[in-house]
């Protein structure tokens, strides 16, 4: 019975602590995406691309079990590229990302990259070339990926909407 408490307890304390795996912050254009080439691929999302690679930098989480959501993934890689901007002094600007998309079993946990700019706060995207575009339009795509991943809507029903948001 003590035995099966222990290892009951050193399990809790792997899947807490060993929730997910990070890499470092590394420039765009000089790292390589780790849904290339992956058995299991992933959905990206551009919300952006008007800023090339060279000025943008790619950060890459894994779940380590299939006990975390994406969005818990997901989240933990936002906080650490904002606070990577903050610390330059410059806002966090998401630009794309790809998450893993089906069943999250073995070889398949959650993961989530976000290629993302540090911008200045000010700065938004040429009014001449989108007029249309504002920061509600971002996250009202945000959202709507968001809801994608937690299963709500399907493929289907996510592109219509992004399409119709895009349109506007």
């Amino acid at each position: 019975m003590k035995s099966i408490l222990m290892f009951f307890i050193l399990a809790v304390v792997v899947v807490i602590g060993g929730c997910s795996t990070a890499s470092s912050i590394q420039q765009a254009d000089q790292s390589e995406s780790a849904f290339d080439g992956a058995v299991y691929e992933g959905q990206t999302t551009v919300l952006r691309d008007d800023i090339p690679d060279s000025d943008a930098y790619r950060i890459f989480h894994q779940g380590a079990t299939g006990f975390v959501s994406v969005q818990s993934v997901r989240g933990s890689a936002e906080r650490r590229a904002k606070q990577f901007c903050e610390d330059k002094g410059l806002r966090y600007e998401l630009l794309r990302e790809s998450t893993s998309v089906g069943a999250q079993v073995m070889g398949n946990f959650p993961r989530s990259e976000l290629v993302f700019a540090c911008v200045e706060s000010s700065t938004t995207a040429p009014v001449a070339e989108k007029p249309e575009v504002s920061s509600d339009r971002y996250d009202e795509l945000r959202k709507l990926k968001s809801l994608l991943d937690d299963g709500v809507i399907t493929q289907e029903e996510y592109d219509q909407e992004k399409g119709e948001i895009l349109g506007r």
